[in-house]
């Protein structure tokens, strides 16, 4: 389990498959009203605030977005606290449990961020051999980012291109929506190999 701030009131939680099968948890569970995912909640907000020093008191808005073969992203935002000024007591305060208004979003896209370019170009390097045609690549706030469509991969290429691009790079919650609309598109097809040829 990784975490980040992201700002003031909001941080950014990955969760590998293995942090959800550790504690007994299927990907599909996190859809669901369970014991084991409060629990789960519960110690990523405990870790957040000896992390971070992230205080999940009040109204939280949490976003999960599931990843193929790389995970869960989960997107934690503090909301203000709208309590009467005469009904703000301690004892109050400790019985106040999360409020959660959770949104869930799956992504087939495989998506990686690279902090430098030299990283994108290795992963392209590396993957050249297994991929002949695929990826994207967009510049997105000051990150260059890979994106391929698993449709038409088959089971070993499909392991091999998230093993290469974990390698080097991290893998992102944007979406592929976000990035044609915010992201600058660098190369439109076969980013792979354009990286791989103009940077031998």
């Amino acid at each position: 389990m990784r975490m980040e701030r992201l700002s003031q009131d909001k941080i950014r939680i990955f969760l590998t498959f293995d942090d959800l099968s550790e504690r007994g948890i299927q990907k599909e569970d996190m859809w669901r009203e369970i014991p084991k995912v409060h629990e789960l909640f519960s110690e990523m907000m405990d870790q957040a605030y000896n992390e971070l020093g992230f205080d999940a008191s009040g109204p939280l808005a949490v976003e999960v977005f599931a990843m193929p073969a790389q995970g869960m992203v989960v997107i934690v935002t503090r909301g203000k606290l709208d309590r009467d000024a005469d009904s703000s007591s301690d004892e109050e305060a400790d019985e106040e449990v999360y409020e959660m208004e959770v949104t869930l979003e799956q992504s087939e896209a495989i998506i990686y961020r690279f902090r430098d370019i030299e990283d994108a170009i290795g992963a392209a390097k590396t993957l050249n051999s297994h991929l002949t045609g695929e990826g994207r690549m967009y510049r997105y706030q000051n990150q260059w980012v890979l994106c391929f469509d698993p449709a038409g991969l088959e089971g070993a290429t499909y392991h091999a291109l998230i093993a290469v691009l974990a390698e080097y790079g991290e893998a992102t919650s944007v979406t592929p929506a976000v990035l044609e609309e915010y992201g600058e598109l660098v190369i439109a097809s076969d980013a792979v190999k354009v990286l791989s040829e103009h940077f031998a």
